[in-house]
């Protein structure tokens, strides 16, 4: 389990602080009361040790569900893909009321490139996301613990 992705030099502006925590909640609401296509993930905070929630579109695997540390595009990965990378075995779903614990695993090579074709056949803005930056967008795979 290798958590290796950079940051890149170049990416799309994303928006921080409080206009993103109310966006976050808003979008957390509709998640648990319809799932769809996005989970929350709920990650340990790195550096705080406090749990953290982020919605995320996530993808199927035959192991459990694929996401992408896209951040829209942006020069650098989203801080939950560090509080991953830290506590890959503390983490949970939650996709409408059924939650899970999981653990995170980043892809290479051919897992990634295999993950790579179903996400942006899927959702063709991921490919977009990928041509804004410089770095290697990561995509992970949660499988239930």
């Amino acid at each position: 389990m290798t958590f290796d992705a950079r940051n890149g030099t170049r990416g799309a502006r994303q928006p921080g602080g409080l206009l993103l925590k109310l966006a976050n909640k808003l979008t957390m609401g509709k998640i648990r009361r319809k799932a769809g296509s996005l989970l929350i993930l709920t990650t340990v905070g790195r550096k705080s040790g406090e749990e953290r929630q982020s919605p995320l579109r996530w993808f199927p695997d035959p192991s459990g569900w694929l996401i992408v540390a896209s951040a829209g595009g942006g020069s650098a990965n989203p801080a939950w893909y560090y509080n991953l990378k830290a506590n890959p075995d503390k983490v949970k779903v939650q996709i409408g009321e059924e939650t899970a614990a999981v653990t995170a695993e980043q892809l290479h090579g051919e897992d990634y490139a295999a993950a790579w074709q179903l996400i942006t056949g899927t959702a063709e803005q991921f490919a977009g996301y990928q041509q804004k930056t410089d770095r290697e967008i990561p995509v992970i795979r949660l499988t239930r613990a």
